[in-house]
């Protein structure tokens, strides 16, 4: 009887369980939370990290330090403060915690103390600063931080009279960049390197003249230099890609380049035992990609060698091993996040997978990870079924260990779709092409469901089996969605990923359409249902799709570039393009730009298309998504336009914007969905 009885209790659990659960909804983003920044002790006993979040009346996401202990235990707030903290860093022996923090006058450098739980504000800084780095005796802090100069003047005003209300003072610029997507225009100035006492007092800076110090930041073992990566070349602002390895004696500033070749050397970091300097580059072939290498070098700059030629894949936060033998890499390989080891003579070994998760509009590659004296690794781990959490793995462990669950009390009553990985042959050239399905919750392969095709940015980025807000809600609403990585994707190798050079758009397009027509072949896509989105490069491949073909019953394109040629010289960074894209300047390429322009194709568009752009987008300006609108109202092609208020191209930077672009996909979708119209 008892036994009855529990068995009953059991089953009745399971159904409050499942009658509790509720599809992913817009409102469920402000409760979502996630770790950044993980920093373990020097011995491996804690952790801090940010603990992520969005503020629903303030439309923006907050963070703030907590801390716990590397099994989980006596997780606490760092500070009582609810104000923005970020960039935690360890001393050296692990008994204070250095980390910035927003003030009312502006971020400053702040110290914690583990032993006693007190802070103390040891900055009085003028601009924020960044790469926050302690010298190897826990004496000194290194940083970078903004310098400003004068802009210049070529025109002297009259002296307006008292209480005249005159226009503002005009921008003046002479840079070759000056503005930016997210942040505007960016006032005259450059960053420099100061040192400051790590129990407070005067700063000082270390570097000087009109080029940009910043990045990472390595002490040399005795504390007498700073090693850091600039562009201190005479025409740094044309050679854009280049920068090289420097040393700046602290005492003096006096500054030694220890590179000197045109390509990236950036990130320094000097062996724990002093010895060597490894750091990321390549030399500069002049294509769309190349993967990051990784180097070593002695630390006067000479025996430099490439250690990681036996991985095709951009390594990227590299730490080195107490031992000075090898160090310890990020990468993506096939859509997911990694750790790997990697020996002095190039031996790579794989430690964890599925780092990420702190990216969570769409599900591109993201997160990190810091490691403790003794080998333990402290990481952001992400799945589709949750964003980032804090997992660490122990020294001679094979398996991670996830310690916190910051959104148990949210995801456990959801319904989220189920996401599958799918390989399909590229119908071009028989490559093998990899993308993923989002079922929608409670699926029944025995229904027929809308099939939506969400296109990826960059072009040269990456999807993932990683959480995504954007593809749960859109599964919540009913869709099954197919996010491919079609050539050009990062994560499979140099050569996939530079197929797109002078060739973009091109057989991507293909790429995609062969994962649509398997998704058909395998049941779970139909013809008469198929619909297609993207935004920036995904912008870019949905408005060139329907341009291709009329098969989708309709289309959402988000800030796309519609015309090379207009875009290339208008845009924030209208620099890049030419021969690491396309073959010469628009003027001299006009053909060519054309040529990959979707706009080129707006004759063909039978497909209803909703156009969005956010208002205060630099990066593909309004003026690209207008001319696809009003080419489509010209030809009386059924078409809306949506402009976002305050949006710049980063649209999901505010959450609120993120809701309002999936939201006004879904409603346009819904418009032509079969099961919707027979309701």
């Amino acid at each position: 009887m008892r036994r009855l009885l529990l068995l009953f209790l059991a089953a009745s659990a399971i159904q409050l369980s499942t009658a509790q659960k509720q599809p992913f909804s817009y409102l469920d983003i402000f409760d979502l939370q996630y770790v950044s920044d993980p920093q373990i002790s020097p011995n491996g006993d804690w952790v801090v990290y940010r603990r992520m979040g969005y503020d629903i009346i303030k439309d923006r996401s907050v963070g703030n330090l907590w801390l716990l202990k590397s099994d989980g235990s006596q997780h606490q707030k760092l500070t009582s403060r609810e104000v923005s903290e970020s960039s935690p860093r360890w001393s050296p022996n692990g008994d204070r915690i250095v980390f910035s923090s927003s003030t009312d006058q502006g971020s400053e450098i702040y110290m914690y103390w583990v032993a006693s739980g007190k802070i103390a504000k040891l900055t009085q800084l003028p601009f924020s600063p960044s790469s926050l780095t302690w010298s190897p005796n826990g004496r000194q802090l290194a940083f970078s931080m903004n310098v400003p100069k004068a802009a210049p003047v070529i025109a002297k005003m009259p002296k307006k009279p008292k209480g005249a209300k005159w226009a503002d003072t005009p921008r003046i610029t002479d840079r070759v960049y000056h503005e930016a997507d997210g942040r505007g225009y960016i006032k005259p100035g450059f960053n420099h390197i100061f040192i400051v006492p790590a129990d407070g007092g005067a700063t000082r800076q270390i570097t000087s003249g009109d080029w940009h110090h910043r990045g990472t930041l390595s002490w040399a073992k005795d504390g007498s230099k700073v090693y850091f990566s600039a562009n201190r070349v005479d025409d740094w602002e044309y050679r854009f890609r280049n920068s090289e390895i420097y040393a700046v004696e602290v005492q003096n500033g006096e500054i030694k380049a220890l590179t000197d070749r045109n390509g990236p050397d950036y990130s320094p970091k000097v062996s724990p035992d002093g010895k060597h300097i490894a750091y990321l580059g390549f030399e500069d072939k002049v294509q769309a990609y190349q993967t990051r290498k990784l180097h070593v070098m002695k630390l006067d700059g000479t025996d430099k060698r490439v250690i990681s030629e036996g991985l095709d894949r951009t390594i990227s936060n590299i730490q080195w091993n107490a031992k000075s033998d090898g160090l310890f890499i990020s990468y993506d390989d096939k859509g997911n996040g990694k750790i790997g080891h990697i020996s002095l003579s190039g031996t790579v070994s794989k430690i964890a997978d599925n780092v990420g998760g702190t990216s969570l509009g769409r599900p591109y590659g993201s997160g990190s990870y810091s490691i403790s004296k003794n080998g333990a690794i402290a990481f952001t781990q992400s799945t589709p079924n949750y964003p980032a959490e804090l997992a660490v793995l122990k020294p001679k462990s094979k398996n991670p260990v996830k310690i916190t669950a910051l959104n148990k009390a949210l995801l456990n009553y959801r319904d989220l779709g189920k996401v599958e990985e799918v390989w399909y042959k590229s119908s071009v050239d028989g490559r093998d092409i990899q993308g993923w399905v989002v079922y929608p919750p409670n699926y029944d392969a025995s229904k027929k469901y809308p099939f939506m095709v969400e296109n990826h940015g960059g072009p040269i980025l990456n999807y993932g089996d990683r959480f995504s807000i954007e593809m749960q809600l859109y599964a919540s609403a009913g869709y099954v969605v197919f996010y491919p990585n079609p050539r050009g994707s990062t994560s499979y190798g140099e050569e996939f990923g530079n197929l797109l050079y002078n060739n973009y758009p091109g057989e991507d397009y293909n790429d995609v359409m062969d994962g649509v027509d398997h998704c058909i072949k395998k049941g779970i896509a139909h013809e008469d249902q198929l619909f297609v989105t993207g935004g920036s490069a995904g912008g870019i491949m949905s408005a060139w799709m329907i341009g291709k073909n009329n098969r989708f019953e309709a289309a959402v394109v988000a800030k796309p570039v519609m015309n090379w040629i207009s875009k290339t010289l208008v845009a924030d960074n209208y620099f890049y393009y030419a021969e690491h894209r396309y073959p010469g300047q628009p003027w001299e390429n006009f053909e060519g730009y054309w040529k990959f322009s979707p706009i080129s194709l707006v004759g063909n568009i039978e497909t209803p298309t909703m156009v969005m752009v956010g208002m205060n987008d630099l990066r593909t300006p309004p003026s690209e998504a207008k001319q696809l609108y009003h080419a489509l109202k010209l030809r009386k092609i059924e078409t809306v336009l949506v402009e976002i208020p305050g949006a710049s191209h980063g649209i999901a930077s505010k959450p609120s914007n993120l809701i309002t672009k999936i939201a006004h996909t879904v409603a346009w979708f819904d418009k032509y969905r079969t099961d919707k119209k027979n309701e």
